[in-house]
């Protein structure tokens, strides 16, 4: 284990994890990342890969065929993911939400019919939320379900899909008839099944093709167009309509300690090499890392990966505790984003005019970063939930 990011209190069964988990890293990721990176190719032997390891089934309970493990495993494997490529922990992601929403929400039904198929990695979730006119404003969805006597026909159109594409199932929040007294109450989750793929892969859906990114390439990030697409009503995430806006940001709280630990683990990498790097450059005859300028950058660098690390594994308990964790996932999902942003930066201050050559990692990092800051909720979003919250923690009495 890195002398970095160590975590106290794992149970033997959780460190095998983590040490099968980065052998898995150093030996399957880091060495074909940047390339598969730079051609935004799917990293398919690595998912079949994930499969074998039990991954996909990480925190499904055992009774249907998964490990049964903690958000806290989880949130360090994806750690330990993102520390290779970044990308890969995007394809787990989603799809560990939408396990989460069906073991929290399903009917027992939901969970026998998509659980046992999630674990093997079989059925690929996705999520969505998103919209072309809308990020955060999750009450302002356009898209909706019309009852149809039957069941529903929903039209409109998604935005910011990861795993668009190859993902076979998709939790889609969208509008419906019931709960108008307000605009979150008449929010439903529905379980959309497609074939994996782009363009019209089934009546009424349309998968455009992939939003081409600055970073973050590799995984698919696309559009979900529907058109009088539809649906039965036991599509429904939990059987009842008007329940959706709470389940996802149910979803949410794990989906930013999932955020917080990618850029732990990203932080973690831009360290690595930007110390490897140091020790190994010269100037002035000796060592970049003993000119005082960078190491204290180091310094700072090192400092600032820990305490992130360490702000991840405290909100991932908490709610593994069974408690409410807004607080801290937002605050672990703000600070490791940002801190995130920083080390990378300096670390491709460290490595000069050679950090902005592609050939080296750190330029693939440098691009990757940016994402963080914006996915699950913006940092601004992020200041206001830990604001409201601090306010009602120190609220004066009345």
């Amino acid at each position: 284990m890195s002398k970095l990011c160590a975590t106290e209190g794992l149970t033997d069964v959780q460190r095998d994890i983590l040490s099968a988990v980065r052998k898995f890293v150093d030996n399957q990721i880091l060495p074909v990342a940047t390339r598969l990176e730079h051609d935004d190719e799917y990293p398919s032997e690595i998912v079949e890969q994930m499969k074998d390891l039990g991954i996909f089934g990480l925190t499904i309970p055992e009774e249907y065929g998964g490990l049964g493990e903690s958000l806290l495993t989880y949130a360090l494997v994806v750690e330990e993911i993102s520390r290779g490529w970044m990308s890969v922990s995007g394809i787990i992601n989603t799809h560990f939400i939408v396990a989460y929403l069906l073991l929290q929400h399903g009917t027992s039904a939901q969970k026998q019919e998509y659980l046992p198929r999630m674990a093997t990695g079989e059925v690929r979730g996705a999520f969505s939320m998103s919209e072309p006119d809308l990020g955060s404003d999750v009450s302002a969805i356009k898209t909706t379900a019309t009852p149809t006597g039957d069941g529903y026909s929903i039209t409109g159109r998604k935005m910011w899909l990861t795993n668009g594409g190859s993902a076979n199932l998709v939790a889609v929040l969208v509008r419906t008839p019931e709960g108008q007294d307000k605009p979150h109450r008449n929010l439903t989750t529905f379980l959309v099944e497609k074939e994996p793929g782009f363009g019209e892969i089934a009546e009424g859906i349309m998968i455009p093709g992939k939003i081409e990114k600055m970073g973050y390439k590799g995984v698919d990030t696309t559009e979900l167009l529907f058109d009088d697409y539809r649906i039965a009503a036991d599509r429904i995430l939990g059987g009842v309509p008007g329940r959706g806006f709470y389940q996802m940001m149910d979803g949410v709280e794990v989906g930013r300690v999932n955020v917080a630990a990618r850029a732990a683990g990203v932080a973690n990498r831009a360290f690595e090499l930007g110390v490897s790097y140091a020790q190994q450059r010269r100037t002035f005859g000796k060592r970049i890392a003993d000119h005082q300028a960078i190491l204290f950058r180091l310094a700072e660098m090192g400092t600032k990966v820990e305490a992130a690390h360490q702000m991840v594994v405290r909100a991932a308990r908490i709610k593994d505790a069974g408690n409410r964790n807004d607080l801290e996932a937002g605050m672990a999902k703000y600070l490791a984003s940002e801190y995130c942003r920083d080390v990378v930066e300096d670390s491709f201050r460290i490595h000069g005019g050679y950090g902005f050559a592609k050939e080296f990692e750190i330029e693939r990092l440098y691009r990757e970063a940016p994402m963080l800051l914006i996915g699950e909720g913006t940092a601004d979003i992020q200041r206001m939930i830990i604001g409201r919250r601090l306010l009602e923690d120190y609220a004066l009495p009345s």
